[in-house]
C-alpha cells in the first residue's frame, strides 16, 4: 500500500505492485525515480534498480511466498523450482546469492521454514507430522533434526515451552 500510495503521488500507473516487485506503465523520469526513492525510504524501503540485486529480491520473495504463504509448498526440490521460475541456472542463482547475502540459498530457505515450524507450533492446529507434510520434509524424523539444529529446542520442548509462557485470560 506504501509502494502504490507513492507512486499515485508521482502520478504514476502501475500495472503490477507485488511485494518485491512493480512495474510501472509510463517511462520514469529522473526527477521521479529520485522522489519515488525519496518517499520509499522515509517509510523503510528501497527502490532497487541493479540487476543483481533485483535477482536476489525475487529469490528471497519467492522462498517466502512458497514457504509462509502456501499451504503446500511444490512437491520439485527448490532448486529446481526457483530455476524454473527465475529462467537461469541454479548454480548461477546460488552463487551470487552466497555473494550478496553471506548465506546460502539452501540455509536461507532452512530458517525460513524453520520459523514457518514455530509459527504453526504456536498455532497448535496441526500436530508435527501434519507440519513436517506441509513444508515438505521427508519425516518427522528430519524436521525434528533440522529443527534442534537451528533452535537448539526440540519441536516438542519449543511447543512446552510457549504453551507454559501463556497467561490464561482468567488468570489476567
Amino acid at each position: 500500500m506504501l509502494v502504490k500510495s507513492e507512486l499515485q503521488k508521482l502520478g504514476l500507473h502501475f500495472i503490477l505492485v507485488e511485494l518485491g516487485e512493480v512495474e510501472i506503465m509510463e517511462n520514469i523520469t529522473s526527477e521521479q525515480r529520485k522522489l519515488l526513492q525519496e518517499g520509499l525510504f522515509q517509510s523503510g524501503l528501497e527502490l532497487i534498480e541493479d540487476h543483481k540485486s533485483i535477482l536476489i529480491e525475487r529469490i528471497k520473495t519467492i522462498i517466502i511466498e512458497m514457504i509462509h504463504l502456501n499451504d503446500e509448498p511444490p512437491k520439485t526440490n527448490f532448486s529446481h523450482f526457483l530455476s524454473q521460475k527465475l529462467s537461469h541456472d541454479y548454480t548461477y542463482l546460488a552463487n551470487i546469492f552466497s555473494e550478496s547475502a553471506g548465506t546460502t540459498i539452501e540455509h536461507y530457505i532452512i530458517n525460513h521454514k524453520i520459523e514457518r515450524v514455530k509459527e504453526l507450533l504456536i498455532y497448535d492446529e496441526l500436530n508435527l507430522t501434519e507440519i513436517s507434510y506441509r513444508l515438505n520434509y521427508s519425516s518427522v524424523a528430519h524436521l525434528s533434526n533440522q529443527f534442534k539444529k537451528v533452535t537448539g529446542l526440540t519441536p516438542t520442548f519449543f511447543k512446552q515451552l510457549r504453551a507454559n509462557s501463556r497467561i490464561p485470560l482468567e488468570n489476567m
